[in-house]
């Protein structure tokens, strides 16, 4: 048996906390989650450091906030000058081995995968036989890449007529055109397959030496727009989707919509439209959960479960049309950056049983993991989710960064510009979550206070009836930016993408100009 346990990072990519059954949701959309985490710690108030995937992803692999490692756009790179957890564990005798069904993280080489012997991204035209992202294992991947390059090519030739010509960019976003393209590359991956192969690793331990721990990441996008769920899991959280005309119209065009999923909305979308989304997501979460639970059914059938350290969590969340919010570009509500969080250790240094009430930062994940590991040779990386905010250099606060999406802000400035100033889209926001209260600051001036115990869905702001408590957070988070360097470190901008045909996926969702 290996000196260390296994640990395992599964990350629920876009999966809000409040949809969780295990979090107070009154649709019964996750038993499998629900049952692991009554056998172990479950945190309440786990704050994600940002509102979308890449910086949300790079302060879980690096302990720092975005402010830090200032990989904001999805054109940046992580600095060199900040080792990842990977590099770490890898460097520490692990084996370390990531299942990505996002192209964002790993396929975009924007240095979140650095440090991991196996890299495979299950997104793409052959999900069930996924992408070694950076490398070729042998000569049926050579010509297997070689003949996905050819295909690419081709389709890079449409796509500069595409984009020289106003008329077909703008066919290529009609909800007719977005779901072949959609369907054909597979943009949410492949969830079976990918947990499948994770749990198969972990027990059988094919190229893994004798007593070798193994660091297993994997990210899930079964929450992630479009929803398709499977029929039984419609019928279960949406079942008007299915008799309705109206509702399976207005889904289509939403899956359809990209634009749709990046800018805020103009006016409040109605009732109707609000429970099929609300009923869709449930669904599509639902089926996600009885993928995890089969893989964690795996690990403990097998034994490898009590030599396991088990963390899911999840990046970040997603606006459904709250607060006449889509998707997670533009703000730092709870819909976005209260995430799910439950540890299960083998080892007991997070009793099972045991819910944690105080917030806490996914980034801290890090500090965690190398704890775990051994590995924790700094005073600031032995700070774990394990200890009591009484420890905590930052006196308890938890703090989030929204720095707005550049490429989503060039889609509106072009399309809507006047949402610009009428929903600060240009403005960077910074939040601070401290004893029962969250200060939302946006730009310079705009302020938002809330309750987190009383009001979680954020409907009544206190700015004006508690303008001490606005004062000390607001001091705390002037705190927090003083000590934030104002330049970031050198390092490449330009990112490489090792398959060109996700290259090009990536740019017509609007990640990449």
């Amino acid at each position: 048996m290996s000196r260390h346990p296994d640990i395992v990072l599964l990350v629920l990519d876009t999966q809000r906390a409040d949809r969780l059954s295990c979090y107070g949701h009154t649709s019964a959309t996750s038993p499998y989650l629900d049952a692991l985490a009554a056998e172990a710690t479950f945190f309440r108030h786990a704050i994600a450091p940002a509102q979308w995937t890449i910086p949300a992803h790079a302060s879980m692999f690096t302990g720092v906030y975005p402010s830090r490692h200032h990989t904001h756009q999805s054109d940046a790179v992580l600095p060199a000058t900040l080792t990842t957890l990977a590099e770490r564990l890898r460097t520490g005798g692990f084996f370390t081995a990531g299942f990505c069904n996002n192209p964002l993280v790993g396929v975009v080489n924007n240095g979140l995968r650095r440090g991991f012997y196996s890299f495979l991204n299950y997104s793409g035209l052959m999900t069930s036989r996924p992408n070694q992202a950076g490398t070729h294992s042998n000569l049926f991947d050579k010509y297997r890449q070689l003949f996905k390059r050819c295909l690419a090519a081709l389709l890079n030739r449409a796509q500069d007529a595409f984009a020289r010509s106003d008329l077909l960019l703008a066919l290529s976003f009609t909800p007719m055109v977005v779901p072949l393209w959609q369907t054909a590359l597979s943009f949410k991956g492949n969830t079976s397959r990918s947990l499948h192969d994770a749990a198969r690793l972990l027990v059988e331990r094919r190229g893994v030496e004798r007593d070798q721990s193994v660091f297993c990441f994997i990210n899930l996008m079964g929450a992630h727009m479009p929803y398709r769920p499977p029929r039984r899991f419609v019928a279960q959280f949406a079942p008007h989707v299915l008799r309705d005309k109206t509702a399976r119209t207005y889904l289509r065009r939403f899956n359809s919509d990209i634009y749709g999923w990046l800018a805020p909305l103009h006016s409040a979308i109605n009732a109707e439209q609000k429970a099929t989304l609300d009923g869709m997501y449930d669904a599509e979460v639902a089926n996600q959960d009885v993928h995890v639970g089969a893989f964690i059914d795996k690990l403990r059938s097998s034994g490898r479960l009590e030599h396991t350290l088990l963390i899911i969590c999840a990046d970040h969340g997603d606006h459904l049309g709250e607060k006449q919010m889509m998707g997670h570009g533009f703000s730092l509500y709870n819909e976005l950056v209260h995430v799910p969080l439950i540890i299960r250790d083998p080892d007991d240094d997070f009793p099972r049983g045991t819910v944690v009430e105080r917030f806490v930062s996914t980034r801290r994940l890090f500090n965690t993991v190398l704890t775990a590991a051994g590995m924790a040779d700094a005073p600031e990386q032995t700070l774990t989710l394990a200890h009591s905010a009484g420890n905590d250099p930052d006196a308890g606060g938890v703090f989030a960064e929204a720095l707005p999406p550049q490429n989503a802000l060039r889609m509106i400035r072009r399309r809507q510009p006047d949402l610009i100033q009428a929903r600060d889209c240009d403005q960077v926001r910074r939040a601070v979550c401290n004893d029962r209260h969250k200060l939302i600051q946006t730009g310079e001036h705009r302020l938002e206070l809330y309750s987190m115990e009383e009001d979680p869905g954020e409907t009544l702001n206190l700015e004006a009836i508690l303008p001490e408590r606005v004062e000390a957070l607001q001091q705390q988070l002037q705190m927090f930016v003083a000590q934030t360097p104002t330049t970031p470190p050198p390092t490449t901008r330009t990112v490489a993408h090792d398959d060109p045909e996700v290259q090009r996926r990536l740019r017509d969702l609007g990640y990449l100009e």
